[in-house]
């Protein structure tokens, strides 16, 4: 069975971005897809110090574990998709979750091929900034997208009043269905050629 790892990267438990990431979630059991939605809460998530404390061990593991980050990076192992849903705060994704990413992707998360998608949530306006900065890791780290009919953003302010975009919901759906599609599709255990990296420094 395939699985997909939805990330709620807002510390509301049940507010809107859980709602959008409901209904994607919903969508994919359609199709017989296990789903499980993780909250970040609001405990803190550290960001990365680049102490390259991963790089000495052998489990893909973040140095720190003292918050979530290790955790979710086992899951995102053990998955075939990631969804990250985020609010959109001054035209950002929240802070929290992009700490998550950052640490999660350096530190070694097995993530080449797995289906990628950002969910962003706002009240009036900064989404597309939001969601444009949370899709740039999976870009890094050979993910490939998942898209939509539209860009994955759902307007809303107060608790529960992304129930009300129509459009956003059907968008989030939509995403959904192609997500299935695509997981049905593409074979991970022939995923193409890697070259080894070749890091250039822009500095003479």
């Amino acid at each position: 069975m395939k699985k997909v790892l939805l990330i709620n990267g807002s510390p509301r438990a049940k507010g809107n971005t859980a709602l959008a990431l409901e209904e994607v979630a919903r969508t994919l059991a359609g199709y017989g897809i296990e789903t499980e939605i993780v909250g970040i809460g609001t405990r803190p998530v550290r960001g990365c110090i680049a102490c390259n404390g991963c790089a000495s061990r052998d489990d893909g593991h973040c140095a720190f574990d003292d918050d979530i980050c290790n955790s979710v990076i086992d899951k995102l192992n053990a998955a075939d998709g990631l969804v990250v849903g985020s609010p959109t705060y001054y035209g950002t994704p929240n802070g929290t979750v992009l700490n998550l990413l950052h640490r999660m992707f350096y530190a070694g998360a097995r993530a080449d091929g797995k289906l990628a998608a950002a969910v962003t949530v706002c009240r009036r306006g900064g989404a597309t900034s939001a969601f444009q900065a949370l899709q740039m890791p999976f870009q890094m780290v050979n993910m490939p997208l998942v898209t939509s009919q539209y860009w994955n953003i759902v307007y809303g302010c107060d608790t529960g009043e992304a129930s009300l975009d129509a459009e956003g919901l059907q968008t989030l759906r939509t995403l959904a269905h192609n997500m299935a599609w695509l997981l049905r599709s593409l074979d991970r255990d022939t995923l193409p050629p890697r070259e080894p990296w070749k890091a250039t420094n822009f500095i003479r």
